[in-house]
């Protein structure tokens, strides 16, 4: 919450005027989708507000539920660099179609002091109604946190409930039978393939070692 208060106050204070801009697309598939129709829609906008484009980053065939993507990598750099005062976009779910995600980079590049504009969407964050629409964003964030963390808590208390055994099931060890493979010259690799026990559980079982499933 600490990061989310200081990310909104560095969007609150980013109100540098917008010259130079970087362009970002991306499209899912390298066959049925051309990534121009989105950059001459940008370029247009850009020209209108009389912005100077720096830069055109394009992802092709990467799916927006990945946060690591080439072209965005660079992108995210080059904005921690200041080498542009905004990054402009067709539509959000070409940023990125996660919440989270979208929320942390978001909150970077208010840190950099770098400006985020979504064509389609109509927002910009270089204005107090973007930065509103930020500020909502973030809270809608929080929102789908705590409702994961509560989904999990109650999937738990369920799971206990009906006396079900949580975590990884407990492997029962065979001491003589591991003692009588090894006996019989057998590697590591081999007992561990018949007796279902990591090597490390085994070798503690022939010491003595308190029997660790």
């Amino acid at each position: 919450m600490a990061r989310q208060q200081r990310s909104t106050t560095c969007a609150q204070e980013s109100t540098r005027p917008i010259i130079r801009v970087a362009l970002y697309a991306r499209v899912s598939t390298l066959n049925n989708q051309d990534p121009e129709m989105q950059l001459t829609e940008l370029r247009e906008y850009a020209g209108r507000r009389g912005w100077q484009i720096v830069e055109e980053f394009t992802d092709q065939g990467a799916s927006g539920c990945r946060e690591s993507r080439p072209a965005l990598n660079r992108l995210m750099s080059d904005a921690c660099r200041r080498r542009f005062d905004a990054i402009l976009v067709w539509k959000i779910d070409r940023f990125g179609r996660s919440l989270k995600h979208l929320v942390n980079a978001l909150a970077e590049l208010a840190a950099w002091g770098v400006a985020f504009v979504s064509l389609r969407d109509n927002l910009d964050l270089s204005t107090p109604s973007g930065r509103l629409m930020f500020q909502i964003i973030g809270a809608m964030a929080e929102f789908e946190r705590a409702l994961i963390k509560e989904r999990v808590r109650a999937g738990l208390r369920n799971a206990r409930a009906k006396g079900r055994r949580l975590g990884r099931p407990r492997v029962i060890v065979d001491v003589s039978r591991i003692a009588s493979l090894r006996s019989q010259g057998r590697s590591w690799a081999q007992i561990v393939a018949e007796t279902g026990a990591s090597k490390g559980t085994a070798q503690r079982a022939l010491v003595g070692l308190p029997k660790i499933g």
